[in-house]
């Protein structure tokens, strides 16, 4: 495949199946979690790349985070322009009209300006019933509603939220019914037909899936932003389409749900204090990792669940008596409590720095995610459009399929 052509010149196919080829000759790098490793196992195999990326000074690193592909110093040892152009791909199209402010009451900020450049690119046609799968309260399928001047339905499978999105439906007018369904049950189909257009912004995991595989069987048209693929029942990964499911095989890609997780960990900024936090926490689980390993003997990671910012304790020893607790672990008395937290510092300046690579495959292993879905709806006759609905700073999910069956093809 010739590297000097444009994403305009890439068939879903083509591009499909280079990120399917370096996903896989790559997944000794991208694929170890490097908080559970003192050093990285790939690091005699990739000679010097370890040092690079320990040198790098805390502003890079933070410009690197945001922005992986520019002016990365990965690029001697990784084809980082390549990916890059691999997960370039056009802003899809939209009759965008500014919605009245007053649309926007009982969504959150965030939540609203997602639903305000989504909904132009519907791409609904006269005549079609509008249905928004894990709908929640219905704050887009009232705004498509409203926008449209059409009936809505919108599936949610929670009583309490549907009774919630009607009421606010009934008290904004809004032409929209609220169906209690859960859309992975045996009859969720029935929602389903060649007349129909299903919208579903940031639909997680199996819930897409469901979706899609429904919507081969029914014919119905969608407009799909995925999200959460790790969300399966699925311990390691099942491409939807044939062409995934070849491909990973001939390859030898086997992808777990941790594997996939990797997708969507990118996150748009968080306020200072937020992001202090989650230092402070980073620091705190890395230092009670050297910890745990000294007092056992065992140079292994031990797994210590979650806790919410809000809830951490008041201090690194506090923490690690938690986490010690938690796993049965008895912590001796005269522990250097000062020493083990710097050093939890020192190594998630570390792990930060090494994670670079991961961050680097995150968005391709997104996009090749969501080309198998598009390849699986194309294998079924479906016209579809891939692309972007807005900027990365408002969401980093922001990929959208726009798909068409084969009695209706794409305007």
């Amino acid at each position: 495949m010739s590297q000097s052509l444009s994403h305009q010149d890439l068939s879903h196919q083509d591009r499909f199946a280079r990120l399917t080829e370096l996903l896989a000759e790559r997944q000794d790098l991208w694929r170890p979690l490097p908080f559970q490793h003192r050093r990285p196992p790939w690091g005699e195999a990739w000679p010097g790349l370890e040092a690079a990326l320990l040198k790098l000074s805390d502003a890079a690193t933070t410009r690197l985070q945001d922005a992986p592909f520019r002016e990365s110093p990965l690029d001697e040892w990784l084809p980082v322009a390549e990916l890059a152009r691999l997960v370039e791909l056009p802003e899809l199209a939209g009759d965008v009209v500014e919605l009245p402010s007053s649309w926007a009451a009982h969504v959150g900020g965030r939540k609203w300006s997602q639903i305000e450049a989504f909904l132009p690119r519907v791409g609904a046609s006269p005549g079609e019933r509008l249905v928004e799968w894990c709908a929640g309260k219905g704050h887009m399928a009232r705004a498509l509603s409203r926008r449209l001047d059409a009936e809505v339905t919108a599936l949610e499978w929670q009583p309490a939220l549907c009774r919630e999105g009607q009421r606010l439906a009934e008290r904004q007018g809004a032409s929209v019914r609220m169906a209690e369904q859960d859309v992975l049950a045996p009859g969720a189909g029935r929602w389903l037909s060649s007349d129909t257009r299903v919208a579903a912004l940031h639909a997680c995991g199996d819930l897409h899936g469901r979706l899609i595989e429904l919507s081969t069987e029914h014919g119905n048209a969608m407009t799909l932003a995925p999200c959460c693929y790790q969300r399966t029942a699925e311990a390691h990964y099942r491409p939807l389409s044939r062409q995934g499911r070849e491909r990973l095989a001939a390859s030898g890609l086997s992808l777990t749900r941790e594997d996939l997780a990797m997708a969507v960990q990118e996150t748009v900024t968080a306020p200072r204090h937020v992001r202090r936090q989650r230092e402070q926490a980073g620091g705190w689980r890395l230092g009670f990792d050297l910890l745990q390993r000294e007092v056992r003997g065992v140079d292994a990671y031990l797994p210590v669940p979650s806790l919410a910012y809000g809830r951490l304790p008041g201090s690194f020893e506090a923490f690690c008596r938690w986490a010690a607790e938690r796993k049965g672990l008895v912590l001796p008395a005269g522990l250097d409590w000062p020493a083990f937290e710097a050093a939890g510092h020192r190594r998630r300046a570390e792990v930060t720095r090494l994670e670079l690579v991961r961050h680097l495959f995150r968005r391709p292993l997104e996009v090749w995610l969501v080309l198998d879905r598009t390849l699986r709806l194309e294998e079924a006759g479906f016209s579809v459009e891939l692309g972007t609905f807005c900027e990365r700073e408002l969401t980093p999910r922001n990929l959208l399929l726009r798909a068409s069956p084969p009695s209706r093809p794409l305007d």
